[in-house]
């Protein structure tokens, strides 16, 4: 449930883990904890054609394998390539799911 945070405030980190504490002993609720936990993740960077591009080579995929990974279509993600579009909400959060974790955490 809770994750370790990264490159945030230590004031952040305190409540986080004060937060934890209340629910391990039944003072927090799991949906409460999942507030927390949220409000405590670090932001997704933006998505550049470039990266894009340079993460889907790197992961060996072709532009419509990547597109099915991201459950989107294969124009949208020559779209992202090219820089006419640049991927939002579930896109960008599984894009940056693949960057830091690889295909197999989507998959």
């Amino acid at each position: 449930m809770t994750t370790p945070l990264k490159g945030q405030s230590r004031i952040l980190e305190a409540v986080h883990e004060t937060a934890a504490d209340l629910h391990r002993l039944g003072f927090i609720d799991k949906r409460k904890m999942r507030k927390f936990d949220a409000l405590c993740l670090e932001p997704i960077p933006p998505y550049d054609a470039e990266r894009i591009r340079a993460l889907r080579d790197h992961l060996q995929l072709s532009q419509s394998v990547l597109a099915a990974v991201l459950n989107t279509s294969i124009s949208t993600v020559r779209k992202w390539e090219i820089g006419d579009k640049h991927p939002s909400g579930p896109s960008l959060k599984l894009l940056n799911l693949l960057d830091r974790k690889g295909l197999e955490a989507v998959i």
